[in-house]
């Protein structure tokens, strides 16, 4: 059964047991819902000073909400619009340090201040995003964004 860890050592040794936890979660489970709902379990009881954490499922022109946990939000984002819909459209990791100065930033939790989205890339194929906001501003630090990078290349192998 699975019992929390206190994570220890510095950022980049923390994301590492957390990324080796997430493989260890998630070996033989092949169901994809599954497998995104404990990853943002697991990143939600990991991270601090956060209010969302989940995943934006590519479907066609627009991302769809998945497995989550926060408050309610957005279900639909086309691509290009707000953070996640950038991340998809540039194929590449946004970090925001204050999201109320991002053009066209959506706001699903008032709350938000600083957001990070990474997108899920397989095979060259965008599968979706995984999302997270804080609300405190300029939350998201290079090494925060190369454990998560690291976190998503891990839950890739088991999507």
């Amino acid at each position: 059964m699975f019992t929390q860890i206190n994570y220890e050592g510095s950022i980049a040794e923390q994301y590492d047991s957390l990324a080796k936890q997430l493989d260890a979660l998630l070996t033989g489970e092949t169901d994809r819902i599954a497998n995104f709902s404990n990853a943002s379990a697991l990143l939600n009881q990991f991270l601090t000073n956060i209010n969302w954490v989940g995943f934006y499922v590519l479907q066609g022109e627009e991302l769809v909400l998945g497995p989550f946990q926060g408050l309610p939000a957005c279900v639909r984002i086309p691509i290009g619009r707000g953070v996640c819909g950038v991340a998809v459209e540039k194929e590449e990791t946004m970090v925001v340090k204050d999201v109320h100065a991002f053009p066209g930033h959506i706001a699903c939790d008032a709350a938000s201040q600083s957001e990070i989205v990474i997108p899920l890339i397989k095979e060259g194929e965008v599968l979706g995003v995984l999302d997270i906001d804080s609300p405190i501003v300029n939350r998201f630090s290079k090494e925060d964004q190369e454990g998560l990078e690291l976190f998503v290349k891990t839950l890739l192998l088991h999507i």
